[in-house]
């Protein structure tokens, strides 16, 4: 497994964005795991997510995209970070963009805010988790209209792996359906095999009794990358 992603689940633990326990997703699924990116919440952190997220992009990507658009709201600062990160880390110039939830009735107006997309672009959408994949299809329409520009990827934090309304996850589907490459930090698989029985600041994080329900869950929901 790459440095990067073992240092990003410890990161996600540290953060407490990484927990185990007893959850229940918005699906109403019972799960012994859960990612909450809402709980990043300092400068330092972000920082160091940018990072990540630019190492995973310049592995699967390298120099193929030259802008990255962040879904409002939680992908606008991921948008920014990484390409901070891209720029500091890997010597790589990349434009950012976002959209508004309602168009600007007033000044340039739109719902575009950022880099201006023209032909030739190449973007990647990042995310930070994708269930269902719905601000992706909503995202795509809006980024290819009247631009020119092309959709080559989607980053996101975790794959959690799961089952849509398919057999096949969410990242999976959108490969798919859009032909473009769609790739986590991690998977869940990846952050199962590195913390078992791994202490984290002293404290085993997933020990066997999670371990078990995790691979129960996994035997209920899972599907294979």
């Amino acid at each position: 497994m790459d440095q990067y992603k073992k240092e990003f689940i410890e990161f996600m633990v540290r953060s407490k964005v990484l927990t185990f326990g007893d959850f229940v997703t918005k699906s109403g699924r019972k799960t012994p795991f859960f990612i909450n990116t809402g709980n990043y919440s300092t400068g330092a952190q972000l920082e160091k997510l940018g990072q990540y997220y630019a190492a995973a992009l310049a592995k699967n990507l390298g120099d193929s995209f030259n802008v990255l658009f962040g879904p409002a709201y939680k992908g606008i600062p991921l948008a920014v970070t990484a390409s901070i990160a891209l720029n500091a880390k890997h010597s790589r110039g990349v434009s950012f963009c976002f959209n508004r939830k309602e168009a600007k009735d007033h000044g340039e107006g739109g719902v575009m805010v950022g880099h201006k997309l023209r032909a030739g672009d190449k973007v990647v959408i990042i995310e930070d988790v994708t269930t269902a994949g719905t601000s992706v299809r909503e995202s795509v329409p809006m980024l290819k209209n009247n631009t020119g520009a092309e959709v080559v990827g989607l980053i996101v934090s975790v794959d959690r792996m799961e089952r849509g309304t398919g057999t096949k996850s969410a990242l999976a589907e959108l490969r798919e359906e859009f032909g473009f490459q769609a790739f986590p930090i991690v998977n869940i698989d990846e952050i199962v095999e590195y913390l078992y029985n791994r202490e984290i600041d002293g404290a085993v994080v997933i020990n066997d009794d999670i371990m078990g329900r995790i691979r129960e869950y996994r035997k209920e929901y899972g599907c294979s990358s």
